[in-house]
């Protein structure tokens, strides 16, 4: 009688973010076991692993071809291929596509685990000097400044401490939008070059962030943490759609180019309500 074959399994496996030193005993380990090392830049991870003398077959896997190469690592671990899936740096499945990987993973019952180690978010929160007690990830913003800005408005009441990462070509822009949203007074720590020999915190206002890097340049990668808004202090958010009918929320998207359709569900998702409430109010308001 055939056996059946066992499933492979899927190491997340955190890597450092500038001192090689930060490396786990257990992530060496797993590096020199698993079958298969699935990178987001090959050219970095061939570097980690020569370092360690570790030899071992890798296959790139990033944002570009995360569909693809999905589906054919899944097809591995079904196989029953042990699997190492590594970031650039840090901890993937954060702000990169490995978590499209174990979301695969979870609908094909392929186990999971996860091989701890650095968080360039956490570890700037923790250095920020600013609230650690609550705080949100929000990761990248948009390079559209529409997109930006929105993501900004959306966040600004929140008395979470937030934290952002940011390229160095876009700090000054995202500064920009951040004083206008977040106003000069908001307290923030701009990190970089974390654990490495020129690793850097800078704690001061927005307003004074902008001043300064009006007249410096910014290099390396960026985590930027803001204080959350003062619970006293909060706007309380003004929604577009308090003046408005239903009849009304609903003829504004369609006048945006949403069907009716699809005008229904987000005017429904907008205040909460079960959307046959809000399409059979729509259709009583447009009769009358």
């Amino acid at each position: 009688m055939e056996q059946e074959c066992m499933t492979g399994k899927l190491y997340l496996c955190a890597t450092p973010i500038g001192n090689l030193g930060d490396i786990s005993a257990r992530c060496l380990e797993i590096f020199n076991t698993v079958d298969l090392i699935a990178a987001e830049d090959t050219r970095r991870t061939v570097q980690l692993l020569n370092h360690f003398g570790i030899s071992k077959p890798l296959t790139s896997y990033h944002e570009h071809n995360k569909r693809e190469k999905g589906e054919y690592l899944i097809k591995l671990l079904k196989q029953g291929k042990n699997i190492a899936q590594v970031s650039d740096a840090g901890t993937p499945a954060i702000s990169d596509p490995g978590e499209d990987l174990v979301r695969l993973c979870i609908e094909n019952d392929i186990t999971v685990t996860s091989v701890p180690g650095p968080v360039a978010g956490i570890n700037a929160l923790i250095l920020s000097g600013l609230s650690t007690r609550r705080y949100a990830f929000e990761g990248f913003l948009s390079v559209n400044k529409r997109h930006r800005k929105e993501h900004l408005n959306s966040v600004k009441n929140d008395t979470h401490t937030l934290i952002f990462y940011e390229a160095p070509h876009k700090l000054k822009y995202t500064l920009a939008d951040m004083l206008e949203v977040f106003g000069g007074d908001r307290k923030i720590a701009l990190v970089r070059e974390l654990t490495k020999l020129h690793e850097e915190v800078i704690r001061c206002t927005l307003e004074e962030a902008q001043e300064l890097y009006a007249e410096k340049s910014p290099r390396g990668e960026y985590v930027i943490v803001i204080d959350g808004a003062s619970e006293n202090n909060a706007e309380p958010e003004n929604n577009f759609w308090d003046e408005l009918t239903v009849t009304e929320h609903v003829n504004k998207y369609i006048s945006e180019g949403m069907t009716s359709k699809e005008a229904v569900k987000q005017a429904a998702k907008d205040r909460g309500l079960a959307k046959r409430d809000v399409y059979n109010e729509y259709h009583k308001g447009a009769m009358e």
